[in-house]
């Protein structure tokens, strides 16, 4: 499935999530299920949740291997980085991150995506692969459209 076709379903998929009623966390990992089936390289998908309380990710829903990861100091690796930026990262390599947090030694590239609310960070989707240099400038301009497509659901 091309990237528009991947797009206009997880589109739908919240549309008709939202329309049924089912709660944020079911509308993501849903929004993971389909993203680690149609892309086979994405090996990790899931949201970190800003805490509210303190600057820091919560673990949301995510499909993929167990991480120890569950709760991120804003600065602290990829995520804890783009939680402050508000930046998209894509890191081709993450050995060559000082800041790098590791979840397992079979990653090799990520991409975190955040997800704004009238300009305030309020969660990011985070996506991990096996190969080096995985993420391409097309997956990136769609994991950006899908971000802002689930603003709404954090306002």
């Amino acid at each position: 499935m091309d990237d528009g076709e991947l797009l206009a379903t997880l589109l739908r998929q919240v549309r008709e999530a939202r329309v049924a009623g089912r709660t944020r966390e079911a509308i993501l990992l849903g929004i993971c299920e389909v993203l680690h089936r149609a892309r086979v390289e994405y090996d990790w998908v899931g949201f970190y949740l800003a805490d509210g309380t303190k600057p820091e990710l919560v673990l949301g829903p995510y499909v993929g291997a167990v991480t120890d990861h569950t709760r991120i100091p804003f600065g602290r690796g990829i995520c804890g980085q783009v939680a402050e930026s508000r930046a998209t990262m894509v890191v081709p390599d993450v050995a060559a991150v000082a800041n790098y947090l590791s979840c397992s030694l079979d990653v090799k590239s990520e991409i975190v995506v955040p997800i704004l609310v009238d300009g305030r960070f309020v969660a990011q989707l985070d996506i991990d692969s096996h190969q080096r240099n995985r993420f391409s400038p097309t997956d990136r301009l769609l994991l950006e459209n899908l971000a802002k497509a689930l603003a709404p659901l954090f306002a």
